[in-house]
């Protein structure tokens, strides 16, 4: 049960006090800086990671939510999961980084476009599923704000 609780609070961050979901979101932006900084960073990687870590983070959910509820604010795996997905096939830089921190949370707050629906989804795939769409969505702008905007910086 702890391997399930190290992962749904990736590693304890959704333990910290006040908006757990955002610490979770800024977990995976300093874990992006980490493996971009050293040269570790690729579209390959990210996708494997958001491919095992959804599944990890759906078992996790499931294995928790009689003890802690269907869908904890503890539980920030789903954030993590949704920053990476907002990050697909982006220019990785600083500047896409924060951007991606920004529209992400945006998307995952306020929930628009169906993605509340999804947190209705059974055995953990909705605790998933919803950031996994916010980060769907949030991609999208990212790479019109990349196209439009940012290409001349990055």
């Amino acid at each position: 049960m702890q391997f399930h609780k190290l992962i749904a609070t990736s590693l304890g961050v959704g333990y910290l006090p006040v908006a757990p979901g955002t610490w979770g979101a800024l977990f995976a932006f300093g874990l992006t800086c980490l493996f971009h900084y050293n040269g570790y960073l690729s579209n390959p990687l990210l996708i494997v990671l958001i491919i095992v870590f959804t599944l990890l983070g759906t078992l996790a959910s499931h294995k928790l939510k009689d003890e802690w509820g269907k869908d904890p604010s503890i539980t920030v795996i789903d954030e993590v999961v949704g920053y990476w997905i907002t990050l697909v096939f982006v220019p990785f830089h600083l500047y896409t980084f924060i951007a991606a921190f920004i529209l992400f949370r945006i998307f995952d707050i306020w929930k628009p476009l169906f993605i509340r629906k999804l947190e209705e989804l059974p055995y953990g795939f909705g605790v998933m599923a919803d950031d996994l769409l916010a980060g769907i969505y949030a991609n999208i702008c990212l790479q019109v704000i990349v196209f439009y905007f940012l290409s001349q910086w990055i």
